[in-house]
């Protein structure tokens, strides 16, 4: 109790207040532009905090982490395009419902779902820590890369109507994810003989080629609509947000199971909230009793990819506290503000600087509420896009694309690379080819490679992938995962032919 005490006075300081207030800000606003991500927001804040107290400095990094977490939300509702890598499902429900006429109230299911996830994330943090993360260190490359068998089986749920589209969509994404430099061995493959891919095709390049340019070439096709002035999003800009607390709180089992899977994805190291929120998004859809409206904008498919997302903030933070293990990029760089500090991460950290882990806990839920009221406050400021024309938004959307993409490496060869991978995009969506499992297998399939020849490389016996029984759960669920998700697609093409022979 006196350790509490002694880091609530730290981060409840009127001072680390005021500091966490503007780190959550620059959160939201470096998320919400395309290219921007958390990782980037917590780079820049990283300098800030050298002359801050430990506590103080990782409240304010935490700030930012979870003011991310949730404005990738906001361009991914209004515009269609996912802020970051953790808000790709964000777009299937939160868009289709402001172009639906209810901006408002996507957003506001968004900002509530990310908060309660957070609030959630950070209980089971304080309760279940130490557990989890002995868990997930005991984890070897046979269950991370059934594990990713198992994420993979989510492209089964984004197909649409066609499976066979969804499939091929898929393959190109694992086709790009293969060039560049190998991964394990350090040498050039599939590159062509060209300097322009001797580097590979960068993720965020790719997410915003794929997303950002084929739906801002996809505005642009209606020469009248942009002479007239016609807005991106229509619809009023009103939204009401207590009834959308309710909203959300009406769906505990969506909430809670998301929230879960997030904190569950986030703890493992290398995961993080982009496969987080398309995981717990795909399991509200097949746990839902309409999956058919998933896509169409239902709340169901906002809540959980909001909650998904967010709650990886404080599973992230399992490995880190319990054992000096970073779950992801951003976690790497708390870590090393905390070591810059002269503080040992690592499983006696909680022994040794008890206030500064109750702080950190405290600061998690303190950030999520400077996020809800944030949001909340200039809600109305974001919903301002909807009225502005399209002529006027797709210019500066793809200035700051390209702006973006640029400053990830500073290579102007990324620009090439983005405009020939927004190109693909538009013929994709335009031949009504599904773009999330392209982005799905871009994402995964690095990983999912790296692990399986780590496991080969450690021991050369197939056999493990379903002796380990961790992997053989998560190859099991991968099996049951694509059964019923066919089984689903084939009930709705006999339901649609009925209703046509009945017609």
């Amino acid at each position: 109790m006196d350790a509490f005490m002694l880091g609530a006075a730290q981060v409840l300081s009127f001072t680390t207040l005021i500091m966490m207030f503007f780190g959550a800000i620059a959160g939201i606003i470096a998320a919400a532009i395309p290219g921007f991500t958390v990782t980037m927001a917590i780079v820049l804040t990283l300098p800030l905090t050298f002359s801050m107290d430990p506590l103080q400095g990782i409240s304010v990094m935490l700030s930012v982490y979870v003011g991310g977490y949730t404005g990738g939300l906001i361009s991914a509702a209004l515009l269609g395009i996912p802020g970051t890598p953790s808000s790709v499902a964000t777009t299937f429900d939160a868009f289709p419902m402001a172009r639906n006429g209810e901006p408002g109230r996507a957003l506001s299911l968004g900002v509530w779902a990310s908060f309660f996830g957070t609030l959630i994330s950070t209980a089971v943090l304080i309760v279940a820590a130490p557990p989890l993360a002995t868990f997930a260190v005991r984890l070897g490359p046979w269950e991370y890369f059934s594990l990713i068998v198992f994420a993979l089986t989510i492209v089964a749920s984004l197909v649409g109507d066609s499976l066979q589209r969804g499939l091929i969509a898929a393959l190109i994404g694992l086709a790009i994810a293969t060039i560049g430099t190998d991964p394990m061995m350090g040498r050039p493959r599939f590159d062509m003989g060209l300097e322009l891919l001797a580097a590979g095709l960068p993720f965020l390049v790719v997410l915003i080629g794929i997303f950002a340019i084929s739906q801002l070439a996809s505005e642009v096709e209606d020469a009248r609509a942009i002479k007239t002035g016609e807005k991106l999003v229509s619809g009023t800009i009103e939204f009401k947000t207590w009834a959308v607390m309710r909203e959300v709180l009406m769906r505990p089992v969506n909430l809670i199971r998301s929230s879960l899977i997030g904190v569950g994805i986030g703890a493992l190291p290398g995961a993080g909230g982009s496969i987080a929120n398309l995981v717990a998004y795909d399991q509200a859809k097949r746990s839902s009793k309409d999956p058919d409206s998933f896509g169409t904008g239902t709340a169901d498919g906002v809540v959980a990819s909001e909650a998904g997302n967010s709650a990886t903030a404080g599973g992230g933070l399992i490995p880190l506290i319990s054992l000096g293990i970073p779950g992801s990029a951003v976690d790497a760089i708390l870590m090393a503000s905390l070591m810059v500090h002269g503080i040992s991460v690592g499983p006696r950290l909680i022994m040794d600087n008890a206030d500064l882990v109750y702080g950190m806990f405290l600061a998690m839920a303190v950030s999520s509420l400077m996020m809800l009221v944030i949001c909340v406050l200039s809600m109305r400021l974001f919903l301002r896009v909807a009225e502005v024309p399209k002529w006027v938004v797709v210019p500066v959307v793809m200035v700051c694309c390209v702006v973006g993409s640029f400053a990830l490496n500073n290579r102007v060869t990324d620009l090439y690379l983005l405009a020939a991978v927004g190109l693909l995009g538009y013929g994709l969506k335009a031949l009504d080819y599904p773009l999330a499992p392209l982005v799905l297998g871009v994402i995964l399939g690095p990983i999912a490679e790296t692990n399986l020849r780590r496991a080969l490389m450690t021991e050369n016996d197939w056999s493990l992938f379903v002796t380990r029984p961790v992997s053989l759960i998560f190859l099991i669920a991968a099996v049951a995962s694509v059964a019923w998700a066919v089984r689903g697609i084939l009930r709705r093409r006999k339901q649609r032919k009925l209703q046509k022979d009945t017609a």
